[in-house]
C-alpha cells in the first residue's frame, strides 16, 4: 500500500436504515478511487463539518467500478456520535473518503472448505470476500456462513451472501432465528467436522467472538484470517494509535489500520 493517499471528495447518493442502528450507504467518488480488496477500509468524514473531525474507519461493502466514477457501499451501525453524524447525511452531501487502506484478505488455495464466521456487522468485509472468492475458486470448493446476531432483525446483509454458500448457519443472542447463543457456541457443535488439512476460516466480529474463535482452533488448528476491530486516528501507520498486541517478540505490537485489518488469528495475543 502506498504511503500517501489521496483524500477524495464523494457523494451521497442513498443512505438507508436497514434496521435499527443499522445503515448501507451507497457513494458515488471519482474514477481515480482505486478498487479495495476485500477486507480493505475506508476513512470516511462528512465534509465541511467540524464533527467528527477524524475520519471513522469503515469497510468497503460493495463497489463498482465505472469509466467516469466509482461506487462503493458501506454497511455501518450507529456506535457514537460520530457514525451518528453519518445517519443523518441524505442523498447529494458530501463526504471525504481516504483509501482503501490496510490488508486485506488472502486467498489460500488447495483447500476446499471454506468457513466463513461473522458477528454483526461483521458480515460487512466478509461480503466482498464471498464474491471474490466465488470468482476465482473451482465450483467444487464449498463455503459455509456461519452468522451471529443479537436479534433476527439486525441480521443486515444476509441476502447479499445467502445464495453464494453452500450452507447457513445463524445464531442469535435471543433465540429469535437459528441457534439460541453466541455464534462460537454453533461453531464449536460443528467444528470437528471440518478437516484442518482442507479448511480455512475466514472471521470478522468483536473482540469476544474472535478471542473464543482463538481458543477453539488450538485444539482444532484450522488456519483462519481475522479482520479486527480498532479505533483509529490517522488510518495509514503514523500515529500508532491503533496497535495491537501480537506474539511475536521481535515485533509485539502491529497497527491495525496498517499491517491490519486483517491478522492471522494464531499471530494475536488475546487478552
Amino acid at each position: 500500500m502506498p504511503r500517501f493517499q489521496k483524500l477524495h471528495t464523494g457523494k451521497v447518493l442513498s443512505n438507508r436504515e436497514l434496521a435499527e442502528d443499522h445503515y448501507r450507504m451507497s457513494i458515488a467518488l471519482p474514477a481515480a478511487f482505486r478498487e479495495a480488496a476485500p477486507g480493505q477500509f475506508v476513512l470516511v468524514r462528512a465534509k465541511d463539518r467540524a464533527f467528527p473531525f477524524l475520519g471513522r474507519p469503515l469497510g468497503v461493502y460493495a463497489q463498482e467500478k465505472g469509466k467516469s466514477e466509482n461506487r462503493i457501499e458501506i454497511l455501518y451501525r450507529v456506535t457514537g456520535r460520530g457514525t451518528g453524524v453519518f445517519a443523518l447525511l441524505k442523498k447529494g452531501d458530501l463526504v471525504e473518503i481516504l483509501g482503501p487502506l490496510g490488508q486485506g484478505f488472502s486467498l489460500v488455495r488447495g483447500r476446499d472448505r471454506i468457513v466463513l464466521i461473522a458477528g454483526g456487522i461483521g458480515i460487512a468485509p466478509l461480503t466482498p470476500l464471498v464474491r471474490s472468492l466465488c470468482k476465482k475458486l473451482p465450483s467444487a470448493v464449498t463455503l459455509d456462513l456461519y452468522y451471529g446476531a443479537r436479534r433476527a432483525d439486525l441480521l443486515v446483509g444476509l441476502g447479499a451472501v445467502r445464495k453464494s454458500c453452500s450452507t447457513v448457519r445463524i445464531a442469535t443472542d435471543d433465540g429469535s432465528r437459528g441457534f439460541k447463543g453466541p455464534v462460537t457456541e454453533l461453531v464449536a457443535r460443528d467444528l470437528m467436522q471440518y478437516p484442518p488439512e482442507r479448511t480455512v476460516i475466514y472471521a470478522c466480529g468483536p473482540h469476544a467472538m474472535l478471542k473464543k474463535m482463538s481458543e477453539l482452533l488450538v485444539r482444532h488448528p484450522i488456519p483462519c484470517q481475522v479482520s479486527v476491530e480498532e479505533r483509529m486516528a490517522c488510518g495509514v501507520g503514523a500515529c500508532l494509535g491503533c496497535v495491537i498486541e501480537t506474539k511475536d517478540a521481535g515485533k509485539p505490537y502491529n497497527r491495525v489500520c496498517r499491517e491490519g485489518p486483517v491478522f492471522d488469528l494464531s499471530e494475536i495475543a488475546w487478552r
